[in-house]
């Protein structure tokens, strides 16, 4: 059983930063294409940062040139660094990944990110 657990969240001010960790349970690390999600209080989960096991990136607009999504194949974690952070980025974060062997995908429990003064 695959299993997610996110770490690394917590409250800061604005213009600061902060790195989420994604650890990864298996043995098939490597071949996952694994995500950032986020969802803030009455909005829908919307994709953050994506990596690919090729090491691929994608950002969603509004985090690109202050967010870096990053993968540790050696200790099946994924970060994602934050900085410049606005008080709009507050949110609970949720790393996701998907195993193309079988073709299933799993969910953390998420991470509460508070950007706040």
């Amino acid at each position: 059983q695959v299993q997610l657990v996110e770490s690394g969240g917590g409250l800061v001010q604005p213009g600061e930063s902060l790195r989420l960790s994604c650890a990864v349970s298996g043995n098939a690390f490597s071949s996952s294409t694994v995500a950032w999600f986020r969802q803030a209080p009455g909005k829908q989960r919307d994709m953050v940062a994506r990596i690919s096991s090729g090491t691929n990136t994608l950002y969603a607009d509004s985090v690109k040139g202050r967010f870096t999504i990053s993968r540790d194949n050696a200790k099946n974690t994924v970060y994602l660094q934050m900085n410049s952070l606005k008080p709009e980025d507050t949110a609970v974060y949720y790393c996701y990944a998907h195993f193309p062997v079988p073709g299933r995908d799993y969910w953390g429990q998420g991470t509460q990110v508070t950007v706040s003064s």
